[in-house]
């Protein structure tokens, strides 16, 4: 019953946190927020990451430019994903 208790309390708990997580790393596509992560790729140390990151930044800008929101935020939420 204990071990119940315990994997239920885990699932309950890791449930909570999961979705406050995902909203920390998604972004909108926004004018506002494609500066501010332009600032913040353009920061990075030269590097593998920072090459993706401005990949996905530019990916993003021309799918954002053709309307497509859902394109662009998979590439916004990419971005973030490699700035960690």
């Amino acid at each position: 019953m204990v071990k119940g208790l315990l994997g239920s309390f885990t699932v309950a708990a890791l449930l909570a946190i999961a979705p406050a997580s995902a909203q920390m790393a998604s972004m909108e596509c926004t004018e506002a927020n494609m500066t501010k992560v332009s600032a913040d790729v353009n920061k990075m140390p030269a590097g593998e990451k920072k090459t993706m990151a401005m990949k996905e930044m530019t990916m993003a800008k021309d799918m954002m430019a053709k309307k497509d929101m859902a394109g662009c935020k998979a590439s916004m939420d990419k971005m973030m994903t490699m700035m960690k």
